[in-house]
């Protein structure tokens, strides 16, 4: 099952083209650092949108969804929800203060509020989850380039991340948020059609639900309240401590323009999950045998018009390599920001600036691809939810207490809180065999850390 055909590559061809071309395009636009990593500052809320699903709505949400569906069923969804949620919270509390602290990065408004040493700490640990979140979109990306050219998983990481590259190393922000807006459109155009396909060919809700285990594929929770309850969370948690979708807030051209851009996505970005979800179930009830990270990708090959089929094809391709780009874009931003121009080049102009980013950039791709072909098995919204959890860990709670609560937290608290929460996170990620996400327990012990810290801080000046 799954050959390709002319038309299918033809449709391919043709979608991909339009896309790097309108890439292209946007990039010549690109005069300096400040124009990459903000857009100018001058963004409007379509914009900021487009930047924000360009880069969370891929290869997790859609083949690491279908494939999760295949296995589990509609705790798939998590991922998608928690996004929605996420844009909710970034847009109504989190925009209007850090449009206000007038930073580019997350870990220079911890830096402005607890050190520079804070800020580089910081730098260190949350890079881990960005460089796991693009060996997701690589994960993704093997399952569909493999099922559609029977690829190598060496050629398949390879072309992905020449791809990734390509995509945001001559645009930044701007080429990011003008293809994401494409992206967007096609990607709901591509769900609709195979998630009407797919209910359709499985003879509707009731065959499905008479098909399949109901305690497994229609619990939200199949994996445990612990286990898809802090996925959930790992989603929110990670969509405002990330850089990328920090960066879309920044490069609004007003308040407004940002919080509408964010409240936009958050209602965008749940149905998505749905369309991945029912195309896992049918893949599941018709081919029981497959590869679940096939199941998106065979579906649109097997019952898709070829050329229709094609184009679908080439938007799972672009969905992944933006969310893919899309991290590396804010990987890079935070070294050359962070640690490049205060530690290494403090005189750097912008050109050089530009330079060093687009570096980091392809040096980052390069390094997940190697690190992909060691967990080529894996699925990929375990490493999805597993970045957005590491990255919430380091940085959630010092950012908060540094936007809403100011001169509260010792700066020594502020950074016992990141790396402790990121040291418990990997604790229980990797030693122990515990029925509940590691988020939470990172989270929790980075909160109290710095509970504790203002409370100290209070007592310090009570005393005093």
């Amino acid at each position: 099952m799954g050959q390709l055909s002319f038309l299918h590559i033809l449709g391919s061809v043709i979608t991909l083209s339009v896309i790097i071309f309108i890439g292209i395009f946007t990039g010549r636009r690109i005069k300096d650092a400040k124009d990459f990593s903000g857009g100018g500052h001058n963004a409007g809320s379509a914009l900021v949108s487009g930047t924000i699903i360009g880069t969370l709505v891929g290869g997790s949400s859609t083949i690491g969804t279908a494939q999760l569906a295949y296995t589990n069923g509609l705790s798939a969804w998590w991922f998608t929800i928690g996004a929605g949620v996420g844009c909710l919270l970034l847009g109504t509390i989190f925009a209007k203060p850090l449009r206000k602290s007038k930073c580019n990065t997350i870990q220079q408004i911890i830096t402005n509020e607890y050190g520079q040493k804070s800020g580089i700490i910081t730098s260190l640990l949350a890079s881990f989850g960005i460089m796991i979140n693009i060996v997701a979109q690589i994960l993704a990306a093997n399952a569909l380039l493999s099922s559609m050219f029977g690829l190598s998983p060496e050629l398949c990481a390879i072309i992905s991340v020449i791809l990734m590259a390509c995509y945001v190393i001559f645009g930044g922000v701007l080429s990011t948020g003008v293809l994401g807006i494409i992206k967007l459109i096609l990607i709901y155009i591509s769900v609709i059609l195979c998630a009407v396909l797919a209910y359709k060919l499985s003879g509707g809700f009731a065959e499905i639900y008479g098909f399949l285990p109901h305690d497994k594929y229609f619990n939200f929770f199949s994996r445990g309240m612990g286990i898809d309850g802090g996925a959930f969370l790992s989603v929110v948690f990670g969509v405002l401590s990330t850089q990328t979708y920090v960066q879309a807030i920044l490069s609004g051209k007003s308040d407004n323009a940002s919080i509408k851009g964010a409240l936009i996505s958050s209602a965008l970005i749940p149905p998505i999950g749905i369309g991945g979800i029912l195309i896992g179930m049918y893949m599941r009830i018709n081919f029981p045998t497959i590869a679940s990270g096939q199941a998106f990708p065979l579906f649109i090959m097997n019952n898709m018009p070829h050329f229709i089929g094609g184009a679908i094809l080439a938007t799972l391709l672009i969905a992944l390599v933006g969310t893919g780009s899309g991290m590396a874009l804010g990987f890079g931003t935070i070294i050359t920001n962070d640690i490049y121009k205060k530690y290494i080049n403090k005189n750097a102009d912008s050109k050089k600036e530009l330079l060093v980013t687009r570096l980091v950039i392809i040096i980052s791709l390069a390094g997940s691809a190697i690190f992909t072909l060691g967990n080529l098995k894996s699925v990929v919204l375990t490493w999805g939810f597993m970045s957005m959890g590491l990255r919430a860990t380091v940085l959630l709670i010092p950012m908060i207490t540094a936007l809403l609560f100011k001169r509260k937290l010792n700066s020594k608290y502020a950074i016992l809180s990141s790396a402790l929460g990121f040291t418990s996170f990997l604790i229980c990620e990797i030693f122990l065999n515990i029925n509940v996400d590691s988020l939470i327990i990172g989270i929790t012990v980075s909160a109290i850390t710095a509970i504790i810290g203002i409370k100290r801080s209070s007592l310090s000046d009570y005393v005093k």
